[in-house]
């Protein structure tokens, strides 16, 4: 099955970025630390291209630790510039700034005399949806510039922040592809809440969620519900965890609604666990 996703807001975004490239000395790619590789968006790649890029794992503090690791290393050997953060931590926000500037200098050896070396670095930020880019633009620009949600399509234009006086940097929208023909791909994006929940069956987002659960961290499972992990159908698990979590209609029955959204919204919480999506 491929999931179709792609408002039109987001064909403008692309028209956007594609014309602001040439105007940005280097580029801010923003991935989902749970699910670093699916959350790469293959258009923005394309758009890219050659331009110098920093790949920035967010909501590390979300993610199982031991696995980010892992991505690190997975980027890195990939001659990739990578680096992961919680942007509610200063330690992080600063490490990354740090990163920029050592970035930015790289890229300032290469310049011909006739570009000012003495400009403020220009920095474009891009990424799907949902990354928490809004809250890292604030904590960059360190006031308020940005709009934060916990819903994808927040920002709707590109917008110029000053940094400090060390660089200017180029918010643009989240920007998702057309479509997703690896459909464990959309399941993911999903499951984390990049793509709006009305896209997918809420219930069949929740289930592909519990069954990952079940097969790579049974005991978050357990721990939160009190669920037997060598429960197999699925009917019995969302009952369960109905009953376990109250999440009853009038009369005690299970409303199956209820349970596939308060599991999503402790996965997307962080009340799971440190929890990863994809492994490398």
């Amino acid at each position: 099955m491929t999931i179709q996703w792609f408002p039109g807001h987001m064909t403008k975004a692309r028209r956007e970025v594609e014309s602001s490239l040439k105007l940005v000395d280097f580029v801010i790619e923003l991935v989902d630390a749970r699910v670093p590789l699916s959350s790469q968006n293959p258009m923005l790649q394309e758009i890219i291209q050659n331009k110098p890029k920093l790949t920035v794992l967010m909501k590390n503090d979300l993610a199982d630790p031991q696995e980010t690791e892992k991505w690190l290393t997975y980027f890195k050997r990939e001659s990739l510039d990578v680096l992961a953060i919680n942007a509610n931590q200063d330690r992080d926000i600063k490490q990354l700034i740090q990163r920029v500037k050592e970035k930015g200098e790289e890229h300032r050896s290469g310049w011909q005399k006739k570009v000012d070396h003495q400009r403020a670095l220009r920095v474009m930020i891009i990424g799907v949806p949902n990354l928490g880019k809004s809250t890292l633009i604030n904590r960059l620009a360190n006031k308020k510039i940005a709009n934060i949600g916990d819903r994808p399509g927040i920002t709707k234009h590109q917008a110029w922040i000053k940094v400090g006086s060390d660089f200017q940097l180029l918010d643009t929208p989240g920007i998702l592809w057309p479509k997703f023909d690896d459909q464990l791909v959309g399941y993911r994006l999903a499951s984390i809440g990049t793509i709006k929940d009305r896209v997918l069956p809420l219930q069949d987002i929740a289930a592909f969620s519990i069954n990952y659960l079940l097969e790579n961290y049974p005991d978050s499972l357990d721990e939160r519900y009190s669920l037997d992990t060598t429960m197999e159908d699925m009917w019995d698990i969302f009952v369960h965890i109905g009953k376990n979590r109250g999440a009853l209609e009038s009369g005690g029955t299970v409303n199956f609604d209820q349970v596939a959204n308060l599991v999503l919204r402790d996965l997307r919480t962080g009340k799971l666990g440190k929890i990863t999506l994809e492994k490398v």
